[in-house]
């Protein structure tokens, strides 16, 4: 068992910016009601500042228009119906567009090449003219709708992962520097204060693409106000039917990469200090993988969220939600789905590592990599402690807090999420694997959904309090400790019931 001595006068590092951004696959996927179902839950429990999905510029988004006007000339013309009903939507639930500029609408594409199973044209725009106008008139509308010192919040990416050849045509490097430079530029001219960024790469190709666009930006002096990347920690997956088997990276490699990434900004002095996001992550990569529905993931992610902002200024967790069709319509609600919510309203375990570390607002006393202790304003000392059994190498992960304290009598109350007492995944197994669950299927899995609550009362003894946390194979534990001296109404005795 550790044993764990806090000081209340010692603080650590704990760069914590959990509900900085979220995914949302395409933003087509909007015009879904249980989309908003999930978006309101997600933003009322946790409550994320930004959200970012691709399909911007998609024609189910149906923005940009061509027409043959009199004498045969071609005219262009932009509709905002549906980005309107969006970002109107998203403004509702307090949460803002962290917007990707993507994908090439289909009729200023200048090709036929598309990913996903709802077809984003992901090559380079026949008429870079055509396309910054498009880009200006759509940040100009926004910024007529909304005000212009609301956008100006609003970071703007340009494109999405253009080192892999199935997100833009052969992965074409300059082809991507040229794209970015005159994007940025319009964007620029649309309003200097706007804050545009990339190059929004994912995979193992820092020092090819992330030195490249650097170089690039800095020999010729391009606007930009931010770096982004995505960072994925699995193995190729190994497919089965609908689905992809994955293995996990070591928390310790997974953290490697981000390491090396930050060197790389860090040697270019006019960027070094510039925003660095993570505006994609998760374990797996594939939206088809079982892992993503585990108590696993859920300490998984909570090993990642402990360190991640150490090396990148605000991550976006991909996705909140499993309204989510990259690879076709989901035949089941569990089925390895990127989101944080289950289809059906059902909260995966990960889901709870996200509720959980935002509550970690305070003065950081304690971190190492089973455990972030913070304490509160109000002198509340919180936490959460996790066992990833596949690194713990145990069943159960045993510590013994101690601390000072100035009252006599406390409460610990703990909430947990293990393979035992939160486990919907094995609720849905156990039915029978129902792919549609009728009604009291889905409330029954939204109950296996739920932490256990735990309270426990302290007696300190000579200034110190000392509190035992057990985590269970795979759990997530969030623990809070306060103050709670008995106040008893006249007559009762709680020992006598």
């Amino acid at each position: 068992m550790q044993k764990i001595e806090l000081s209340l006068e010692h603080e650590v590092p704990f760069n914590n910016n959990v509900d900085y951004c979220v995914g949302t696959g395409r933003m087509g996927l909007a015009l879904h009601k249980e989309y908003w179902e999930q978006l309101a839950f997600v933003q009322k429990t946790i409550g994320f500042s930004y959200i970012r999905g691709h399909g911007l510029f998609c024609d189910d988004m149906a923005i940009y228009h061509e027409y043959e006007a009199e004498g045969g000339q071609k005219k262009r013309e932009y509709n905002f119906t549906y980005l309107d009903r969006v970002v109107d939507g998203y403004l509702e639930l307090n949460i803002r567009p962290f917007l990707e500029l993507g994908f090439m609408p289909g009729k200023l594409a200048s090709g036929t090449q598309t990913q996903f199973y709802w077809k984003g044209n992901v090559t380079p725009p026949q008429d870079y003219k055509k396309w910054c106008e498009l880009v200006q008139e759509t940040i100009r509308h926004l910024m007529r709708r909304y005000g212009e010192e609301e956008v100006l919040t609003w970071p703007i990416e340009v494109w999405n992962e253009p080192n892999l050849p199935g997100f833009w045509e052969n992965a074409d490097m300059e082809e991507y520097f040229k794209l970015y430079e005159l994007t940025a530029y319009a964007i620029k001219e649309a309003h200097p204060g706007l804050q545009v960024g990339g190059p929004a790469i994912c995979g193992g190709c820092d020092e090819k693409w992330m030195k490249g666009f650097l170089t690039h930006c800095s020999e010729k002096e391009l606007p930009l106000d931010f770096i982004s990347r995505h960072h994925y920690t699995t193995e190729l997956p190994k497919p089965a039917g609908h689905y992809g088997y994955v293995e996990l990276y070591t928390s310790e490699y997974a953290f490697s990469t981000l390491k090396d990434c930050r060197k790389i900004i860090e040697s270019y002095d006019k960027y070094k200090d510039l925003p660095f996001y993570i505006t994609e992550f998760n374990s797996s990569y594939i939206p088809n993988a079982p892992v993503h529905d585990t108590n696993e993931n859920a300490a998984y992610l909570a090993r990642m969220l402990s360190e991640i902002g150490d090396y990148c200024t605000g991550y976006s967790y991909w996705t909140f939600g499993d309204v989510f069709e990259e690879q076709g319509v989901p035949f089941t609600p569990f089925h390895g789905g990127f989101g944080l919510v289950a289809n059906g309203g059902i909260p995966k375990p990960t889901f709870w590592t996200f509720y959980f570390y935002k509550k970690l607002q305070g003065a950081c006393l304690y971190r190492d990599g089973h455990m972030v202790v913070v304490r509160k304003k109000d002198g509340t000392v919180c936490g959460v402690a996790w066992n990833l059994t596949r690194e713990s190498g145990c069943e159960e992960w045993e510590c013994r807090l101690q601390i000072p304290v100035d009252k006599e009598q406390y409460c610990i109350v703990t909430k947990t999420v293990d393979e035992a007492v939160c486990n919907p995944l094995k609720a849905w197994h156990d039915l029978g694997e129902p792919a549609n669950p009728d009604r009291r299927q889905t409330e029954l899995l939204q109950e296996a959904a739920r932490p256990l609550v735990q309270t426990e009362r302290l007696a300190a003894a000579s200034g110190r309090l000392d509190a035992g946390l057990v985590v269970k194979k795979n759990g997530v534990l969030y623990f809070e400790i306060q103050e709670a001296g008995i106040e008893s109404d006249r007559g009762y005795e709680y020992g006598r019931i």
